[in-house]
């Protein structure tokens, strides 16, 4: 991605961006301004060479004219300024699952989007989104098999954290399975930029367990009730 475009999109420059995506939107009344940046027209257009490579069925349903090809240019570098797809590596990792596709149709900014995280995830050493669903479905059915979540067999401390939050949050909310989607996204997120700033995540602390009260056999349950009759027998009277 070129140096301006990517400057653009880390200082939210509005002005920039309006140029950069407005050279596929159709302006006849005035041709000769089409192009404002020819590098980033380039890389756009290097990306929708080989994604339409990999999806062959575009040509006749989604980019079927030119078009239909520069709007569509024109909305993906609009999606990439609004996630923060600004890294060559993050296009090539979208670029890897889409090769890896079962579908022939083209993809959306956003499902191209999810793939780029999805490699951020795997360079992160984490799970991708429905990977750590599944964690954490797994969590709630085996928890009660061990002492406490330290004592869970966590392949890292990412995942402990991400779990026993996602968890937690579950519990105290109500999630519903789409919202649960969503916080899971948003956490993944979070710690692929912490990992990414080199900072340790640290292991998982062990929780104060909290004393649990003893059952009692029903003859000490008989005996501390008739000791609590015989104190109340004690007691003198008050006179009426």
């Amino acid at each position: 991605m070129s140096q301006q475009l990517i400057q653009a999109i880390a200082q939210r420059d509005n002005r920039t961006l309006s140029r950069l995506a407005g050279k596929y939107h159709p302006a006849p009344e005035r041709p000769e301004q089409g192009v404002v940046n020819t590098e980033a027209e380039r890389l756009v257009d290097a990306l929708f060479r080989q994604l339409k490579q990999v999806f062959p069925a575009a040509n006749a349903t989604s980019l079927r004219t030119e078009a239909d090809e520069a709007a569509a240019k024109q909305q993906w570098i609009i999606a990439f300024a609004e996630n923060g797809i600004t890294r060559r590596e993050q296009l090539a990792a979208g670029m890897k699952r889409a090769r890896a596709s079962l579908s022939p149709f083209w993809p959306s900014p956003g499902q191209f989007i999810d793939w780029c995280r999805e490699g951020e995830f795997e360079q992160a050493g984490l799970p991708a989104v429905a990977e750590l669903l599944a964690m954490v479905r797994t969590y709630c059915a085996r928890r009660g098999l061990y002492a406490s979540p330290t004592d869970y067999p966590w392949q890292n401390a990412a995942h402990y954290w991400l779990v026993t939050g996602l968890y937690s949050g579950m519990r105290l909310n109500g999630w519903t399975e789409k919202e649960l989607a969503e916080q899971a996204k948003a956490e993944l997120l979070n710690m692929a930029r912490r990992i990414a700033s080199g900072e340790t995540i640290p292991d998982p602390v062990p929780m104060i367990e909290q004393p649990r009260p003893r059952p009692v056999s029903r003859e000490r349950g008989l005996e501390i009730i008739a000791r609590l009759r015989r104190d109340i027998l004690k007691k003198p009277r008050k006179n009426v």
